[in-house]
């Protein structure tokens, strides 16, 4: 049997310094209680991160909670509508203030939010896809930037999708709302790059969400098999990890990045 020197939790010295492990960061969640926000929440939690699991609906982000401190995690549940400055300003001090400070923000809230342009109810979808999935954005990183400042690795990660690169009829409010995602993204990444804090973003492509579970399953399959390389919708753990990898204290030159979690499909020719 090979023996190998002390050193690392792996029983020999490490060659680099960055870390990649969020174990004991303060990570808070929006849109937590189910999909890809749940799905985050439950990594940084395996990973070692406290989480402030927040969610529109409060009782699917104490649900989310329960699952975490039942395998030994540490989370906290705020209700919370993006949508709401006051709510958002109150939610962001306390469980900043509960945590003990604040390394990640993942901007993840949103709804679905389709209408054709002469449809009489377009005014309405417009207002609020802009006014959660991209107003609630700018909203909650203000309310967070003292404290992201005062950490050592600070880390904003936003939620677009592969409709901020792209477009689909009769969803012009919700593609509009990503694609400020995306320029959001870009320009807070210039802004606060001095600051020592990263802003990047993920673009989900078919994800298996709330928001597609209304769509059959072949029509699903017929779907992937055209537009997807890996022929399949994801789970929402796989964006997590996308989005994990982007709140790394090791991510540290990354910024400005829109990281597409699409299988490929934003890059397939036919």
């Amino acid at each position: 049997m090979t023996e190998t020197p002390a050193g690392s939790s792996s029983g020999r010295p490490r060659l680099t310094r960055l870390s990649r492990s969020v174990a004991g960061r303060r990570v808070l969640v929006t849109g937590a209680g189910s999909g890809i926000g749940r799905a985050t929440a439950h990594l940084f939690a395996d990973e070692g991160a406290m989480v402030a699991v927040t969610d529109v609906d409060g009782d699917r982000a104490e649900a989310v909670v329960a699952e975490i401190v039942a395998v030994g995690g540490a989370a906290t549940a705020w209700e919370l509508d993006v949508a709401d400055g006051a709510a958002v300003d109150r939610v962001v001090s306390e469980a900043t203030e509960a945590m003990g400070g604040l390394d990640v923000l993942v901007n993840n809230a949103g709804i679905p939010a389709g209408a054709a342009i002469d449809d009489p109810a377009y005014a309405e979808s417009w207002g609020r896809a802009l006014d959660v999935m991209l107003t609630g954005m700018t909203r909650t990183i203000r309310a967070a930037m003292e404290h992201l400042r005062a950490s050592e690795a600070g880390r904003i990660v936003n939620v677009s999708s592969t409709e901020g690169v792209g477009g689909s009829p009769s969803s012009s409010p919700y593609t509009a709302a990503k694609h400020g995602v995306v320029g959001l993204t870009r320009a807070l990444a210039v802004e606060l790059g001095e600051s020592g804090i990263t802003v990047n973003a993920v673009g989900p492509g078919p994800i298996e969400t709330g928001m597609t579970a209304a769509i059959p399953d072949e029509a699903k399959r017929k779907f992937a098999r055209r537009r997807v390389p890996v022929r399949r919708y994801a789970e929402p753990e796989e964006v997590a990890h996308g989005i994990l990898h982007l709140a790394l204290p090791a991510s540290s030159y990354v910024t400005g990045h829109l990281l597409m979690v699409d299988g490929g499909m934003t890059v397939k020719n036919n």
